[in-house]
């Protein structure tokens, strides 16, 4: 659950105050689910996006900070894609990053939307880019190797690996950011692909629909189906896992996606 940005300590705020000026306004953001706090904040020197996470002890960094401290390392080296980050601040158990704020819309994954066409482009860019060397030891598939042999998955390809349309900005100027890096790593270039299938589904697409716009990248139709195959199944047994510790709406939903395109590819049932 969120907290609230009047929830950060005053040594805290009084450390991001020292870097923006006065504050007039705090929008908070209603996306996204890796930091206690995420919010447009609106101050004398212009808007910039927020996210800040507590540590679970003093010295101890939770989930939430981890996976803050991922996104501060790679942003250097994906700012093509990323917003810049500003600057950070650690103090009074926080860690605070601050992002340029972006101006612009999610995508939209909907059946004949003109955002599909955007995104193969950023696809095929992204799979283009050299792995940055922070993450040469990020390896994607480590987050299914306890469901089963998961060495079909790996490889050297950049993976944003949660390219969601809320993680795909869209400007009226054309322009493109790709933000929430915290699962970026490298593996296998189909697993980008194959990640996209729930919310693609979610946004009404059947899984025949699906995999048929995923076939319009060779590194999709060039891929064993066997791993494929196995992606599919390990990838909805995870959720399944993961509805022991969450059973919220969205993750109910996604996980159902995630067992109605492996039910498509397996046709074995649950």
């Amino acid at each position: 659950m969120r907290s609230d940005w009047s929830d950060l300590p005053a040594e805290v705020l009084g450390a991001i105050t020292a870097h923006t000026g006065p504050i007039h306004r705090i929008e908070p953001s209603s996306a996204g689910n890796h930091a206690d706090i995420a919010a447009t904040v609106h101050a004398g020197g212009g808007r910039l996006f927020v996210k800040a996470a507590r540590k679970t002890e003093p010295d101890t960094d939770g989930p939430e900070v981890r996976s803050l401290r991922w996104e501060a390392a790679i942003n250097p080296h994906v700012t093509e894609y990323a917003p810049r980050l500003h600057w950070t601040v650690e103090v009074g158990g926080w860690l605070v990053l601050a992002f340029e704020h972006v101006q612009a819309r999610h995508a939209d994954y909907s059946p004949g939307s003109a955002d599909l066409d955007i995104l193969t482009k950023v696809i095929d860019s992204l799979q283009a880019h050299p792995v940055p060397s922070v993450l040469e030891r990020k390896r994607v598939e480590r987050r299914w190797e306890a469901m089963a042999d998961v060495t079909m998955l790996a490889g050297d390809t950049l993976l944003h690996a949660d390219l969601n349309p809320a993680n795909v900005l869209l400007g009226d100027d054309g322009s493109v950011c790709l933000v929430d890096w915290t699962f970026a790593g490298r593996g296998a270039a189909f697993l980008e692909l194959a990640l996209l299938v729930p919310w693609l589904l979610k946004a009404g697409h059947t899984p025949v629909e699906a995999e048929a716009w995923l076939s319009r990248f060779p590194v999709w139709t060039n891929t064993d189906q066997a791993a494929i195959d196995l992606f599919s199944r390990v990838f909805a047994d995870k959720w399944k896992l993961n509805l022991a510790a969450n059973d919220a709406e969205w993750a109910r939903e996604h996980a159902d996606a995630a067992w109605q395109w492996a039910d498509h590819r397996l046709e074995d049932g649950r």
